[in-house]
Formats: C-alpha cells, structure tokens, sequence
C-alpha cells in the first residue's frame, strides 16, 4: 500500500559502522537489499556485485550514456576526462600528456568523427571541433603555467564542448518503446530543467534516450506546473533528498483529465542492451554482474520513488541520491537497477546539500529540449 510514512530509516548507526569497516569484504560475498522509498523492509539479498572505478561525475555519465558508435572522439574524451587524476596529484607533465594525445588524435581522426554527423549538423559539428581543438591548446598553456585552477575551469568547458559534439552524432530516437506505455507521456531525447528552489536554483538534465517512460512521466510533471509549490519530504545527508508527494490524500498525480491515478513502469537501460528492460528490476531478472547505463554513482542522481511492494508504482515522487561513499560507493551501489534513473543534477549541486525537510519548490521550468516530449494522443 502507498503511504507517506512507509520511508525507510537509514541503516542503524551500528550496521553503519559495520559497513564502514568491512564493507569491500562484505560486498564480495552480499549486499543488502533494500527499499529506500515506502518501504521500511531491510533483508540480506546473496549477490554478486563487480568491482568497479565508476564514474562519477554526472556530465561524465550523461556523455558515455548517448547512444553513439565513434570511437575517435570516445577516445579523446577519455583523454580529457583522465587529465582530472593528473590535476588532483599535481602532474602537470600528465595533464599535458594526455593532452597530447588527444589534440594529435582529433587532427588524425577529424574526418571519422565529422562522418558520424549528420549532414546537416556537419557546420554546428565543424565549428566544435575547432573550439575542441583550441581549448586542448589554451590547457596545455595553463599547464606549462601550473595554473591548476584555469586547468579545472577550461576543462569543464571543453569537456562540455566534447559533450556538443556527441550529441550531433544521435540520428534519431535509438529503439522503439513498448506499445503497452503509449498512454504515457515519452522524452525522446533529453531535456533541460531548471529547478528554483527556497535555497536557490539548480539545472537537471533529463535523459530519455535511456529513460524514455520515466523521463517524459517528469517533463510532462514540470511542464504540468505540478511541483511548483511542493515541499521536500524527506532530507538525509548524504543519503536522498525526496520531492513528489502532492497536498491531499493522494501520494502521486492524478491527471484533470482522466480522473486516474498515473503509474509507470520500472525502466532500466543495461550495458550491452539496445533497448531498456521494463517490469522487473535487474534483481529479480537475475542480472546481478550487469551494469546499468545511468548509475547512482554521481551526487545529484535523480531517482524514481516508487512504493517498495510494486515495482511499477511509480508516479510523481522522486529523490536526489546524495551518494554516501563509505555506504554506497560507486561500482557497489546498493540502488543501481532497483530504481529507475532519468537523469543527473548538472549545474549547481552544491545546492542539495542545503535543501531540507520543509523546503520547497517554488518553480520548476523545461528551459531545453521541450521538442523532444511526446504526449499520448
């Protein structure tokens, strides 16, 4: 049953600890399943998790999410993105290696990636590469300089101009979604949001090129107005912050319209599908070792609530992860393909960590990509 009290306590202080110290041994051999959102059940599930170096940073994880095939400029992102591990150590010769690396490999490589446009993006994607190319070279000077502030900032911004490129590359929606959700609002392709809070504002960035379901459900939301005014109902540091759940006896939207209650699916891209999986969770579809596209590996992951008896209970309701890495850490994440992720805080973040119980939602707004919103007929 839905129910606004049925959120489960975080683990006790003494399990906590107990994760803490031992958790790399406890998570070789089991994790332990639980249901963050309506539901106060906590219980052992024997399962086998891979070690991983997970991303996260969730521009990053956006990026490498885009269904696209080029490796060039795979490659150089990557290049770029591991310039961040020289900078934390403070080796400079790194960050101009790497560098190196990629600014030869889009010159080698320009044509191969240009290839991937199409046509008529060709000129937007020409002018990026051009800026790409400028931006490794303004580092490099920034390197030579150790200036590792100005490194961190213009990465930022190459890194976003690498991210525009990759974009260009998507030709269309990748798979056709279910016939049985087309009375559900769609996000093909993603979405601006920004998000005027009673503590400041923030930007998400919604992805329906592996959330298609669950992302048009929010964007229809925010478009709808239906959190404006809505109160956070559950903060807990380093653990979630949780919006959704409107004034008045129901837990969800109802739609003006209909009259009827609005549930989804749970949704879920996994690496190496060409398509999500609907209805079961990657637990109880028996795949522990796979990974999804969009982890809760990155502070100001966007999580869809859903009642902890029905997987596809989900409505309005959703939560920030705020990504405890002693508890949660990325690669060993205890939520990854138990809740549907649609998106990642991309601008502001720092803001989560203010918002509290009683907070609010003034407004919230599609500033980018309404286009993409598909409405049910």
């Amino acid at each position: 049953m839905f129910g606004r009290s049925q959120v489960s306590a975080r683990p006790p202080a003494a399990l906590r600890l107990l994760f803490r110290v031992s958790l790399p041994l406890l998570l070789s051999s089991f994790c332990w399943g639980f249901n963050p959102l309506w539901s106060s059940v906590w219980s052992p599930v024997a399962q086998a998790l891979p070690p991983g170096n997970a991303i996260t940073d969730g521009k990053a994880l956006l990026r490498y999410s885009l269904p696209i095939q080029n490796k060039p400029i795979r490659a150089i992102q990557a290049d770029i993105e591991g310039t961040a591990d020289f900078l934390r150590a403070r080796r400079m010769a790194g960050v101009t290696g790497n560098l190196n690396k990629a600014g030869k490999l889009l010159n080698r490589k320009e044509a191969e990636i240009l290839a991937s446009v199409p046509a008529a993006r060709q000129p937007q994607a020409t002018a990026l590469i051009a800026q790409i190319r400028t931006g490794i070279e303004d580092i490099q000077v920034e390197a030579t300089a150790a200036n590792k502030e100005a490194i961190w900032t213009k990465r930022a911004s190459l890194l976003d101009q690498v991210g525009e490129l990759e974009e260009l590359m998507v030709a269309g929606f990748p798979f056709e979604i279910p016939a049985d959700y087309a009375n559900l609002p769609q996000l093909k392709g993603r979405a601006s949001v920004e998000v005027n809070t009673t503590q400041g504002s923030m930007t998400l960035m919604i992805d329906g090129y592996n959330a298609p379901v669950t992302a048009g459900n929010f964007v229809d939301l925010v478009q709808r107005g239906f959190y404006d005014g809505l109160e956070f109902t559950r903060a807990e540091d380093n653990y979630v912050l949780q919006i959704g759940d409107p004034p008045g006896k129901e837990v969800g939207f109802v739609d003006p319209k209909t009259q009827q209650y609005r549930t989804i699916p749970f949704e879920v891209m996994i690496q190496g599908d060409k398509k999500p999986m609907y209805g079961v969770t990657m637990e109880e579809a028996g795949r522990y070792l796979d990974q999804p596209v969009l982890p809760f590996s990155a502070f100001g992951t966007l999580g869809m609530a859903r009642p902890g008896e029905d997987v596809n209970g989900g409505s309005s309701q959703f939560f920030f992860f705020l990504f405890e890495p002693e508890l949660t850490p990325a690669g060993l994440n205890l939520l990854d393909g138990r809740y549907a992720v649609f998106g990642y805080v991309t601008e502001n973040k720092e803001l989560l960590g203010k918002l509290k119980q009683g907070d609010k939602i003034i407004s919230a707004k599609v500033i980018d990509g309404l286009e993409n919103l598909v409405e049910p007929a």
